[in-house]
């Protein structure tokens, strides 16, 4: 056989043997979604509030105190931000019915009266079929599915929150049981690997989160400025969006247009559009390289295709644990490689040295 076909049926068969195995463990994951997801973010988060709990540790503060300290804190934090949202909501809702349904006129008049060839005849009939493609999807839904669905999910978060508070707890106990799982001679590469990896997560997660911050605070304060009521819940929608890349930011940003559009009119919808843009291209071009992009070493647009995978086989929790899983391979892989060179080249005979010359 040619030199060519043997070395491509050599790696195509690792390559097959490789996406097997891959598939096998997804399908496996995917099996038992509400444990891989709250696995998951268990680590997300242990990953953000460790400062937190090294903070009280260095204190002096035992080590369950201070994992229950951040946990506490994170409770503390959802539990807020749920409060100031709903009692937004509360506050502005009589006056948001009306608002809306003057707006949604608004729109339909300028669809009607605008260069698009739409009468009202057939935008009527529009909305009258978007009405019935709703009642129909809401009529299909089956409740016990509904029920079992909410249960597994109050049953992942805290499966979520108790893992968090081990792992915060032990979390380097853990480590060091997982690594007497492996020989003597591969422990060190292991560690320094799992290492590396860990501190991808860690920059990834706190980045991610100053990054969606500075989003939040921009588009609030724009939102603030045009009049766009609802501006809290549009912010915190725009911070969790801020987490799941390319994905989160557009759809927090057609959001906020899509409110500004309904409530008041394409000139303010066109503003915060403008003010969405604005925000979203000082994240792209300054603040996202320079937090993130420095930490993980990786071009946006090889985390273009994990991302897409991840959305594509799970949905929103494959695209947020897209690029963790991409930043952790990076640079765990760069390590194994790198001691796997080191052992080549040490494994290497000396260079035998020359005989001495003859003698005349």
């Amino acid at each position: 056989m040619p030199w060519l076909l043997r070395v491509t049926a050599i790696y195509g068969s690792c390559l097959l043997v490789v996406a097997a195995t891959v598939y096998l463990i997804g399908r496996l994951l995917l099996a038992v979604a509400p444990l891989s997801l709250a696995v998951v973010i268990a680590l997300l988060l242990t990953a953000l509030l460790n400062p937190i709990s090294k903070l009280l540790r260095r204190i002096r503060v035992p080590a369950a105190l201070a994992a229950l300290g951040g946990v506490l804190t994170l409770v503390g934090v959802l539990t807020l931000a749920g409060f100031l949202v709903t009692n937004q909501i509360a506050n502005q809702f009589d006056d948001l019915g009306e608002t809306l349904s003057d707006g949604l006129e608004e729109v339909q008049q300028t669809i009607v009266s605008g260069p698009l060839p739409i009468d009202e005849e057939q935008l009527d009939s529009a909305i009258e079929v978007l009405q019935q493609s709703l009642t129909d999807a809401s009529a299909d839904i089956d409740p016990a599915a509904t029920a079992t669905a909410t249960l597994e999910t109050v049953g992942a978060v805290l499966l979520a929150l108790v893992l968090l508070f081990f792992l915060l707890k032990d979390g380097s106990r853990m480590w060091g049981w997982l690594l007497r799982l492996f020989p003597d001679r591969l422990r060190p590469p292991v560690d320094e690997a799992g290492r590396a990896g860990w501190w991808a997560v860690s920059r990834y997660i706190g980045g991610q989160a100053v990054v969606a911050a500075v989003d939040a605070i921009g588009i609030g304060i724009a939102l603030l400025v045009i009049g766009v009521p609802l501006v809290l819940p549009l912010a915190l929608l725009t911070f969790l969006g801020g987490f799941v890349p390319i994905v989160g930011a557009t759809v927090a940003g057609a959001a906020a247009a899509l409110v500004a559009l309904v409530t008041n009119g394409p000139t303010d919808a066109l503003l915060v559009l403008a003010a969405v843009i604005a925000v979203q291209q000082l994240e792209g071009n300054l603040l996202e390289p320079l937090i993130v992009g420095r930490a993980l070493k990786l071009h946006p647009a090889p985390v273009l295709l994990p991302v897409t995978a991840g959305t594509l086989t799970a949905g929103i929790a494959g695209a947020v644990i897209a690029v963790p899983v991409l930043a952790v391979l990076h640079q765990s892989g760069s390590v194994l490689l790198r001691h796997q060179a080191e052992q080549r080249t040490t494994a290497q005979p000396a260079p035998k040295p020359d005989p001495p010359p003859e003698q005349p």
